[in-house]
C-alpha cells in the first residue's frame, strides 16, 4: 500500500504523546501529516524538531480550515487535551476536553473519517468501581478532579451518539511516561523529576502515604512506556484498513495491566543512571491531597480480545530506555 498519499490528523501534535506519534507515524513512512495544536507555546517546539508533515494548524482554526481546505483525511488521532489535573477550572476542561472533542467526532461522523481519540484513566476516580473499560460501568464513574470529569463526560457523550465515525477508540491512558515531556512541568512524570533531583541533589523526593494501608512510597500506579502507546494508536489504525471486525469501536484501556509502586520508579530511575537509590518522604501538597489516586491497574482483556498481542515494555526496561537514551543525553523522540 503507498503510504505516502494517506492524509492523517494528529491534534495536540506539539505535546507529549503527540509529537512522539508524529514522529512514529514518520518511521512507518507516513509524512502527509495535518498537526494541530496550540503553536503559541514556544516550549513545545523542540518536539516537532526534525519531523516530516503537510501543515500545522492552530487549534482553534482547525474547523474553519477543514471547511476552506476540504481535505480527504484517512484517519484522525484527537490526542489534543487540557491535561492539567490540578486546573480546576472547569470551563477550561469544557472547552477543550469536551466541546473541541465533539465538534471532532461529528466532523468524523459526517465525512466518515476513523478516529482515535485520548480518554484517561482519570475517569476511573478512586477505583471504587475497579478498572474496567466496560461501556456500563461509565455511568457510575466518580472522577477525583475536573479533568477526569471532563472526559467522562466526552466518554458518556460518545456512547450515546447515533451518528458515528465508521470506527472510533476512546483509549484510557493510565500513567504514561517517555520522552517529550520536557516542557511539561509539574504534570511531566515521576520519572522526569527524579531524574531531574537526583541530578541536581542526588536523591529522589517521594510523597508520604495519606491514606491508611499504603506505606510511604507504595502508592501504586500502572505506568505505561509511551513507545507502547504508539504502537497501539498504530495498531488500531492498522486494523480499521484491514477490515478486522474484531476490533469493535468503543472505550479501550491502555496501561500495562500492572501496578507498580512509585518507589519501584524511582529505584529504577537511579538504576538507569547507574547509581545507588536515595530517597526522601514528603507531605503532599493540600490541594492534590484529598484528590490522589493511590492505586491504578488497567484491565487490559478487552484489547487483548480485540486481537493485540505484543508484550508491554516493563517498568524497569522502560524507564531504562527512557533514562539512558533520552534523559540523559537530552534527546527526543
Amino acid at each position: 500500500m503507498d503510504l505516502s498519499n494517506r492524509l492523517i490528523v494528529v491534534t495536540g501534535a506539539a505535546g507529549f504523546i503527540g509529537s512522539c506519534l508524529t514522529g512514529f507515524l514518520n518511521a512507518k513512512g507516513y509524512n502527509r501529516l495535518i498537526l494541530v495544536d496550540d503553536f503559541s507555546k514556544l516550549e513545545k517546539e523542540v518536539n516537532l524538531e526534525g519531523k516530516k508533515y503537510e501543515a500545522k494548524v492552530e487549534r482553534e482554526q482547525f474547523f474553519d480550515w477543514l471547511a476552506e481546505h476540504k481535505p480527504a483525511i484517512s484517519f484522525i488521532f484527537h490526542i489534543g487535551a487540557r491535561t492539567d489535573t490540578t486546573e480546576f477550572d472547569y470551563a477550561v476542561h469544557q472547552h477543550l476536553n469536551v466541546d473541541y472533542s465533539q465538534k471532532i467526532w461529528n466532523y468524523c461522523a459526517a465525512n466518515k473519517v476513523p478516529v482515535v481519540y485520548a480518554s484517561s484513566a482519570a475517569t476511573y476516580g478512586s477505583g471504587e468501581q475497579g478498572y474496567n473499560d466496560d461501556h456500563a460501568v461509565v455511568y457510575s464513574l466518580k472522577p477525583l478532579n475536573p479533568y477526569g470529569v471532563s472526559k467522562n463526560e466526552f466518554d458518556k457523550w460518545a456512547l450515546q451518539q447515533t451518528e458515528q465515525p465508521p470506527f472510533w477508540a476512546g483509549l484510557k491512558f493510565f500513567n504514561v511516561y517517555g520522552p517529550n515531556e520536557y516542557h511539561k512541568g509539574r504534570m511531566a512524570s515521576v520519572i522526569w523529576h527524579s531524574f531531574k533531583q537526583i541530578n541536581q541533589q542526588g536523591f529522589v523526593k517521594l510523597f508520604r502515604s495519606h491514606k491508611e494501608g499504603y506505606k510511604d512510597g507504595q502508592q501504586l500506579r500502572d505506568f505505561v512506556y509511551v513507545k507502547d502507546v504508539l504502537k497501539i494508536c498504530y495498531w488500531l489504525m492498522e486494523q480499521y484498513e484491514k477490515g478486522n471486525g474484531d476490533v469493535a469501536s468503543g472505550l479501550y484501556n491502555l496501561g500495562t495491566g500492572k501496578a507498580r509502586s512509585f518507589e519501584d520508579l524511582a529505584k529504577s530511575t537511579f538504576s538507569g543512571l547507574d547509581k545507588e537509590p536515595v530517597i526522601e518522604f514528603i507531605d503532599m501538597p493540600i490541594d492534590i491531597r484529598d484528590k490522589y489516586q493511590y492505586f491504578t491497574e488497567a484491565n487490559m482483556q478487552k484489547l487483548k480480545d480485540a486481537g493485540y498481542s505484543d508484550s508491554f515494555y516493563s517498568l524497569e526496561e522502560g524507564v531504562n530506555d527512557y533514562v539512558r537514551n533520552y534523559l540523559a543525553k537530552g534527546k527526543y523522540y
